[in-house]
């Protein structure tokens, strides 16, 4: 049996934050909310201090994770983070800290675990003999390229080491970190190698600083698409997630900014709510666009079978009904206006075990 514990609490301490609350995650024995007790707010000394970001290591013995999903044109992906610190409200793998006992609201996004020995750790597992190489996906869960990437380097050593096996790898972020690495990732694209897509969920500073608090700005995303793409790296742009009668207007205009940018490919994926993301979204709507939540979640079960979310394979990323139809009727009209219609594959023949220190045989 689950207790609803009403936890008396200061949302400011948020700020700066993508979720509006922080409650205890689907597994927990006590539910706790957030209320507000009618007390002044705090000043000067006795205000509430900015949520801070806490760093555990995380003591995986693998790296690549496997998926079967047939939605999903990927079977391995690397995460070299639990947990995201830009804290985009609609994010769909909230729902993983709950296996942690953490909260999916403010903990995902400030309660963050690393994997330092993740380079180590790949090397090892495509050393393994009788190991097949196909592109790895990193970015489609947590952002590989979040604020802490930038002091911590995990994602740049795990392309150290695809780019030393020679293994292909498929990049999605929101971060213009990723530029960083173009003297990694411009070579090996040279090969066939590497291909980047960069996430647009809007051209509005206000709603992205809403939804996406610290992510990058959407000019410094188009500034990436831009320079990835002038260093001869494959850029797709994502228009995801798309949020009927909040961001679905901009769907052309993103578009159109992204191949002036140099993006040659594009994708969208319509706004998903499974488990505690649906509660924490409503919240969000009601502290920031509470004018428009009851239309946006009207909108939403219209393309989800009359619920917040459906979990089908054939359906969750593209919804169905009428407003599905039609935003899919518009998307396509635009890449092909647009020709966002780039189809290279990345290359598997090229892979192969660097020589080891010491190794000799090489001479030979």
């Amino acid at each position: 049996m689950t207790t609803v514990l009403k936890i008396t609490a200061d949302p400011r301490a948020l700020r700066g934050r993508g979720a509006v609350s922080n409650a205890s995650g689907r597994y927990e024995r006590h539910s706790r909310v957030l209320i507000d007790d009618g007390w002044d707010e705090p000043v000067g000394e006795d205000a509430l201090p900015p949520l801070k970001t806490e760093i555990t290591i995380d003591a995986t013995r693998t790296i690549i994770a496997r998926n079967k999903s047939p939605d999903i044109s990927f079977d391995r992906s690397i995460n070299p983070y639990r947990g995201c610190e830009h804290g985009c409200i609609y994010c769909f793998a909230r729902p993983t800290h709950a296996y942690l006992g953490m909260s999916p609201g403010a903990d995902f996004e400030s309660r963050l675990f690393v994997k330092p020995n993740a380079a180590e750790l790949l090397a090892k597992e495509l050393s393994a003999p009788g190991y097949i190489p196909k592109t790895i996906a990193i970015g489609t869960n947590t952002d590989p390229y979040q604020p802490i990437e930038r002091r911590l380097k995990i994602m740049r050593s795990v392309l150290e080491v695809l780019r030393d096996f020679q293994h292909p790898v498929g990049i999605v972020t929101k971060s213009p970190l990723i530029m960083r690495d173009i003297d990694i990732l411009a070579p090996m694209s040279e090969m066939g190698l590497a291909r980047a897509a960069l996430s647009i969920t809007t051209l509005d500073r206000t709603l992205a600083r809403q939804m996406e608090p610290r992510a990058g700005t959407p000019q410094r995303r188009l500034d990436a698409i831009r320079a990835l793409s002038q260093a001869g790296i494959p850029m797709a742009v994502m228009f995801a997630p798309i949020i009927p009668a909040l961001n679905d207007g901009e769907m052309e205009t993103v578009l159109k900014a992204a191949k002036e940018a140099g993006a040659s490919s594009a994708g969208y994926v319509l706004l998903r709510l499974p488990l505690e993301i649906k509660d924490l979204f409503r919240e969000w709507l009601e502290v920031n666009r509470p004018d428009a939540a009851k239309h946006v979640m009207s909108l939403i079960r219209q393309m989800r079978g009359g619920k917040d979310y459906d979990a089908e394979w054939s359906t969750r990323m593209r919804g169905t009904g009428p407003y599905a139809q039609m935003l899919a009727h518009r998307f396509h009209m635009a890449i092909r206006r647009l020709e966002l219609r780039d189809s290279r594959k990345l290359r598997t023949d090229l892979f192969k075990s660097p020589p080891k220190a010491g190794d000799q045989l090489a001479l030979f």
